[in-house]
């Protein structure tokens, strides 16, 4: 089974392991805040625990996450629509309960968001784009690996990638990371 996706890209094999990108609806900066990046950790947790799903590497940008998964046991797209869709109510919930100066604003974009498609009727958190890009071999998935890792240095965020909290590369370099994850060598 394939599942396509707007931009082209398909998942062919849904048990092999793919890059991929998750955007934030008009690139919100919504993980500027650690209650919102936690919420995404205890998601990739239970996806891991109770999905099968491999988390070879992840990093959580302001506006956009990218991850190496894999789900040897399971349909790769549909513990993604899981993982969008139960994280989007994890992260609505708690816009809604926290002091967040930017409540309104949030809760109206991604409103406003949701009015503009037929797959949501309240909230539209991510971008249905995940561009998926199948891991073949070392040196792509390597590339890819690094590309992840140093995202947070790009970014003007840190100066090494395993200053940055909200990332594997920590894992990597053989410490203890904010949770577990599938190395990929």
């Amino acid at each position: 089974m394939s599942y396509e996706f707007s931009d082209g890209y398909k998942i062919r094999d849904q048990s092999a392991t793919h890059f991929l990108t998750f955007t934030i609806m008009g690139w919100i900066d919504i993980f500027s805040r650690q209650v919102y990046k936690d919420i995404l950790l205890d998601c990739l947790n239970h996806c891991r625990k109770y999905k099968s799903l491999k988390v070879g590497a992840y990093v959580i940008m302001t506006n956009h996450v990218h991850f190496i998964w894999q789900a040897p046991n399971n349909n790769l797209s549909d513990i993604i629509r899981d993982f969008k869709s139960f994280s989007s109510k994890q992260m609505i919930s708690a816009i809604q309960r926290e002091k967040e100066s930017r409540k309104d604003w949030l809760i109206y974009m991604f409103d406003f968001y949701a009015n503009r498609t037929n797959n949501n009727k309240f909230f539209k958190v991510w971008t249905g784009n995940n561009h998926p890009e199948e891991i073949y071999g070392q040196p792509f998935m390597m590339t890819k690996l690094n590309y992840i890792h140093n995202n947070p240095v790009r970014a003007g965020i840190v100066a090494e990638p395993s200053h940055y909290l909200y990332s594997s590369a920590t894992n990597y370099e053989g410490k203890k990371g904010l949770i577990d994850i599938d190395f990929l060598y």
